[in-house]
């Protein structure tokens, strides 16, 4: 095993597999985390794959970087959602060729402009999840959506 370079920040998973599906990732915490895949690779569908765990990490990297920088600048967020398409190569290694995220904000006092700043730092700056993949050449494209709904 190559060693580590002492200026990073390190860090430290594992994942097991006991006799069948779904495999079990577990961090220094304790947390637990579920890999499956789909009866025609061995598994039963019962947790997501680890190529839909890039996906859904990318969405809450980017969303806790978002919620942080408007929660800085004040901002009441109700809810935050994004949703996430991806194209993969025909050929494997599958990598994703192209994501785009939709996000979906709902607040009473955030101007969209405020927004969009957000996902734009987010995506191009903070989120370490996004950085890998565009590095991998994978480009990330993203749209925001303010919604404002009457509270009862």
């Amino acid at each position: 095993m190559e060693t580590l370079n002492r200026n990073t920040r390190q860090m430290h998973v594992s994942v097991a597999f006991r006799e069948s599906m779904p495999l079990r990732g577990t961090n220094r915490a304790g947390h637990t985390t579920l890999f499956d895949t789909s009866p025609e690779f061995y598994g039963t569908g019962s947790a997501p794959s680890p190529i839909e765990m890039v996906l859904q990490s990318l969405a809450a990297c980017s969303m806790m970087d978002v919620i942080s920088i408007l929660k800085k600048k004040r901002r009441d967020v109700v809810s935050l959602t994004a949703e996430v398409d991806a194209d993969r190569a025909e050929e494997h290694p599958k990598v994703f060729t192209a994501i785009r995220v939709q996000y979906r904000l709902e607040s009473p006092d955030c101007p969209l402009s405020d927004l969009q700043r957000a996902v734009s730092l987010s995506i191009e700056k903070y989120c370490s999840v996004s950085a890998m993949l565009r590095q991998s050449g994978c480009g990330i494209e993203w749209e925001a959506e303010l919604v404002r709904e009457a509270r009862q």
